[in-house]
């Protein structure tokens, strides 16, 4: 992640109702959790894998129980959700294999130590397309070469009428969620503004253009799409 002011503010009441808020959702991360651990599943055995926006851990918590050798570095920005992150690691006995940093990419030392990354529900806060595909130079920066990165983001080309479509079912989906219907309409209102909605291949383009081979779309549910890549040697 680059050092950018965030378009979400996770404070400390945000961050600590963020799980909660979605758990009605829980499907759709743990069909993207099963994917990812079948993507990595040929990693060496006590492969390090870096986290980008790791948030309250989620994807981390459950390949660190699913692989028990792996070592992780968790970067996230928000300090309220990287404290509900490190807690939950010392909950589930992963915390020794865990590293906790709070801040951006760019304040991360530069080593190609790690063996793949994850990059989920982030890119797509930032607006400049460079910027976004700085974002991947600099996970690639960190990974072996041929490592794998495995991204998601909120996708879609807004000027299609399958926008719409999926747009309208996305918003009832949050509202089946529990979020509040003003916070629903407000998440509508900074599509195109404060949250970056290209075409999928345009995400890819961008992904490419960060040091990663093309990227293959393996999973999706209404508006999110989640792709693999490898970094170019």
């Amino acid at each position: 992640m680059t050092n950018q002011e965030p378009a979400v503010v996770f404070d400390k009441e945000r961050a600590s109702s963020y799980d909660e808020r979605f758990a009605r959702l829980a499907p759709f991360r743990d069909a993207l959790h099963l994917l990812i651990r079948q993507i990595f599943s040929e990693l060496p055995t006590d492969a390090n894998i870096l986290c980008v926006g790791a948030g309250t851990g989620a994807e981390m918590i459950y390949l660190a129980e699913n692989f028990p050798q792996w070592r992780f570095t968790a970067v996230e920005p928000a300090a309220p959700m990287l404290d509900i992150c490190r807690q939950k690691a010392e909950e589930c006995g992963i915390s020794f294999r865990c590293t906790f940093h709070q801040g951006y990419l760019d304040s991360l030392p530069a080593s190609n130590s790690f063996d793949a990354a994850t990059c989920l529900l982030v890119s797509h806060f930032m607006m400049q397309q460079d910027e976004r595909s700085n974002l991947f130079r600099q996970i690639a920066a960190r990974l072996h070469p041929h490592a794998y990165l495995v991204s998601s983001d909120l996708t879609c080309d807004m000027d299609t009428s399958e926008y719409q479509s999926l747009l309208e079912v996305w918003l009832r989906m949050l509202k089946f969620s529990q979020v509040p219907v003003a916070e629903v309409e407000n998440m509508r209102a900074s599509y195109g503004k404060n949250v970056a909605l290209l075409s999928p291949q345009k995400v890819e383009s961008i992904i490419i253009k960060g040091g990663f081979d093309s990227p293959t779309l393996f999973y999706q549910t209404l508006l999110i799409r989640a792709w693999y890549s490898k970094r170019t040697p």
